[in-house]
């Protein structure tokens, strides 16, 4: 089997392959063009087809083959989206998308067809809190969670029928300002980052119910941000937490989680009765990380940055803690991380 990394790069407008060899080193073996502002990316659950937004206009998604004995990509197909979509993922089965739009404050729905193709035209759009920014359903399948960035909310679903049921949103503390979500393997617990404080809240989960257990917070000199965007009041955001992205290893005990305006990478130890969070420290990494993602062994971070020409990989240590960064060639506008064991 061989391990593969997808990147992002907005600026480019391409997919970047790496090989990620047992030593942890990233071999470029090429670059996928897709198109301007390319972002989020989202791999089907049988790890034969890579989805990836664009975010430029006219918004849609590409479709690409994943070759298992090279991880070059070929062009499978293009369909629209119906908004510009920081988030991206596949329900459990690979027969649903979903997105999830920061500007437009809604969640949708599209069809999958058996070869992995998307539906022309959205099932389902449906209007959220302000500022929606990830959608991914639970382990089970059976529930799916949208954090609203900006109304301090979590949007609870049921997913029946291939269909979305709204069930009563999750109020969180006001200026918090939920972003990214990682369920643990057993699917007992949701864990939801803050762009604006950067730490991240323990919620229990019980069949689609939410109960807060604990926020652990980020120790930083930083401020606390606020909300961004065109319609977002002026305001001097050099030394405001602007936390981006958030894993678990596969086996759960350490999570990580990025800071683009330190550019460093956060890591916690997992309490397995609980589900708290301790804070181990934090690394410095790629400028500006917006995405990363853990190799399928626990041992490797890797990250991208969004004003970085470079991609690194972190060892992960046995107590959690991150090692220093290893620099390998990367592209313009590092945006998202994917990677897959095939």
């Amino acid at each position: 089997m061989a391990t593969y990394a997808f990147v992002s790069n907005a600026e480019d407008g391409e997919i970047a392959t790496y090989v990620l060899n047992a030593g942890g080193e990233l071999v470029l073996r090429g670059r996928t063009r897709a198109a301007a502002a390319v972002m989020p990316l989202a791999i089907s659950p049988d790890r034969r087809r890579l989805y990836a937004a664009v975010r430029s206009k006219p918004f849609s998604v590409h479709v690409f083959r994943i070759d298992p004995s090279s991880g070059a990509l070929s062009p499978h197909s293009v369909a629209p989206l119906a908004e510009s979509f920081p988030y991206l993922s596949l329900d459990r089965t690979g027969r649903m998308l979903f997105g999830a739009s920061y500007q437009g404050h809604l969640v949708s729905v599209n069809d999958v067809g058996s070869e992995g193709e998307v539906a022309a035209e959205p099932g389902q759009v449906i209007p959220v809190g302000r500022n929606a920014h990830a959608i991914l359903a639970d382990r089970t399948n059976r529930y799916v969670f949208v954090p609203a960035l900006g109304s301090d909310q979590i949007f609870t679903f049921a997913l029946e029928g291939g269909r979305l049921h709204a069930g009563r949103p999750m109020q969180m503390k006001r200026g918090t300002g939920p972003r990214h979500l990682a369920f643990s393997g057993d699917n007992r617990c949701l864990y939801v980052l803050s762009e604006l404080h950067g730490g991240v809240t323990t919620f229990a989960l019980d069949d689609g119910r939410l109960t807060e257990v604990a926020t652990a917070p980020m120790p930083t000199s930083l401020r606390p941000g606020t909300p961004r965007g065109a319609d977002a009041p002026p305001r001097e955001r050099d030394r405001d937490v602007w936390a981006a992205d958030i894993h678990l290893t596969p086996d759960d005990r350490f999570l990580f989680t990025s800071e683009r305006t330190s550019s460093t990478l956060c890591a916690w130890r997992v309490d397995p009765a609980s589900g708290k969070l301790a804070w181990l420290g934090a690394m410095p990494s790629e400028k500006q990380p917006r995405g990363f993602a853990v190799d399928p062994t626990g041992q490797y971070v890797v990250a991208s940055g969004e004003k970085s020409t470079t991609v690194s990989v972190h060892a992960i240590h046995r107590d959690g803690s991150l090692g220093p960064a290893r620099r390998f060639p990367g592209g313009k506008g590092g945006s998202w991380v994917e990677i897959v064991e095939v």
